[in-house]
């Protein structure tokens, strides 16, 4: 769908007034994100009256490489305060970013780039310079008049995204019961965004009642998928590919998606699963995960060997590429020139990407750009600490990534990205087209 030529452009020149968007005040604040934990907000305002706000989201499966959560390492909040992260925002970064125009994107995210110094944005903290650097992105979008989604796609094609919705939650969401880190759902044969979301609220629903009856319920963890207490990782792929057929779907409907999160079982060189007790080479984790290809209706799989085997991953995606879909996660780190080694190598097909990964939008940006060159999938994602804010699903949308990653259906962290969706689907009204399968860099997924 597209917008127009010019959409923004054309509105501005006809409100002069709404082109200046000169950042006139910065707050930095401690707020609260779905664990409980301290997190940033920065809310900046314009000369002109317009606001711009963001909170920054929090990881609990990180990579080595993605830009540094500043914590305060003290006894107040078990080490997870931010008040340091605070600090840097209300003063270092405020003199930093008074005067400049939020709508010259680069500009303020190079600025803050250079005040921090570090590549993993660990002197003021990437939860304060992502919370800035998305808060700038909303004040511009605020100064034009425009809704966020609609400010970012200006005359380009856009699609509403096709989600990866989690059923069951593992490995560092659920304390390690099984060591699938997301078992999830994507709605490939849905016609719209609604009827995806309605396709995963019955599988969720389906899911639970059967965990329920099977005695194997634990609880909700924390993306909001359900807490299984599996006997192994296999049994949660029958279980999860038999509530998707009690649900009334077809495999072709509804696939799975599975984000392995494999750094977190890997042991010099090796993988290990805690809950079967066992010990795999490279090599004999690939047959693993080949055989789970074969044997279920998997579409896509997220981090299937570790963050520093690249090795695993080129054999996994030589194997599996024209029959899945293979994310870097903590393999790529939101970063461009791990995307474009990635796409040199073919050690993957698919990057997710997180804004507080990279720590500004401009450089998730550079990795989106990079990955569409490649053309590779691009899954923009939220972390499993996240908050009610929802500047993902526009950037999802706004840049037509084709794909998007919430976390579960239920938690209100994750039901307002959802019900976001729905409002831009419902404003683009008729001219709305749904990515559905085709946001997969897939010909083989072709009914």
């Amino acid at each position: 769908m597209s917008l127009g030529v010019g959409f923004a452009d054309r509105f501005c020149a006809s409100h002069p007034e709404s082109m200046r968007c000169i950042i006139s005040e910065v707050t930095g604040r401690r707020v609260w994100d779905s664990r409980g934990r301290p997190t940033v907000e920065v809310e900046l305002r314009s000369e002109n009256g317009f606001r711009g706000r963001a909170i920054a989201p929090a990881g609990a499966s990180r990579g080595t490489n993605e830009a540094v959560d500043l914590r305060d390492q003290t006894a107040e909040f078990g080490g997870w305060g931010v008040q340091r992260a605070v600090a840097n925002v209300n003063e270092a970064i405020r003199k930093a970013v008074l005067g400049l125009d939020a709508a010259d994107q680069t500009l303020l995210d190079s600025v803050l780039i250079e005040l921090d110094g570090t590549p993993e944005k660990s002197h003021l903290g990437g939860n304060a310079t992502i919370a800035t650097s998305m808060a700038a992105m909303n004040l511009a979008a605020a100064c034009h008049q425009l809704a966020l989604w609609r400010y970012l796609a200006q005359d380009h094609e856009i699609r509403m995204p096709l989600p990866e919705i989690q059923i069951f939650g593992g490995g560092a969401h659920a304390a390690g019961r099984i060591d699938i880190q997301d078992l999830m759902v994507m709605p490939l044969g849905a016609a719209s965004f609604d009827e995806a979301l309605v396709v995963a609220a019955e599988v969720y629903r389906v899911a639970g009642e059967t965990l329920a009856r099977m005695n194997r319920l634990a609880g909700v963890a924390d993306e909001g998928g359900w807490w299984p207490a599996f006997d192994s990782n296999e049994q949660a792929l029958d279980v999860l590919t038999g509530c998707i057929e009690k649900a009334g779907y077809t495999h072709d409907q509804v696939g799975i998606s599975l984000d392995i999160a494999a750094s977190q079982l890997s042991f010099n060189g090796r993988y290990r699963t805690r809950i079967e007790q066992r010990e795999y080479s490279r090599e004999e984790w690939l047959q693993v995960l080949l055989d789970w290809l074969r044997r279920y209706p998997i579409v896509s799989v997220e981090d299937p060997f570790s963050e520093d085997d690249a090795e695993g991953m080129r054999s996994f995606t030589a194997s599996a590429a024209g029959r899945v879909q293979v994310i870097g996660d903590d393999f790529l780190v939101t970063n461009a020139q791990r995307v474009n080694m990635a796409a040199r190598n073919k050690t993957c097909n698919a990057v997710l990407l997180k804004p507080n990964q990279a720590g500004t939008i401009s450089e998730m940006r550079a990795a989106f750009n990079a990955a569409k060159l490649a053309g590779f999938g691009t899954i923009v994602s939220a972390r499993s600490g996240e908050t009610e804010d929802v500047t993902i699903m526009h950037l999802a949308v706004g840049w037509d990534a084709g794909q998007i990653k919430v976390g579960s259906f239920s938690r209100s962290e994750r039901m307002a990205k959802w019900n976001e969706g729905l409002r831009i689907e419902e404003e683009l009204g008729p001219a709305a087209v749904f990515a559905g399968r085709s946001a997969l860099p897939l010909q083989a997924l072709a009914p």
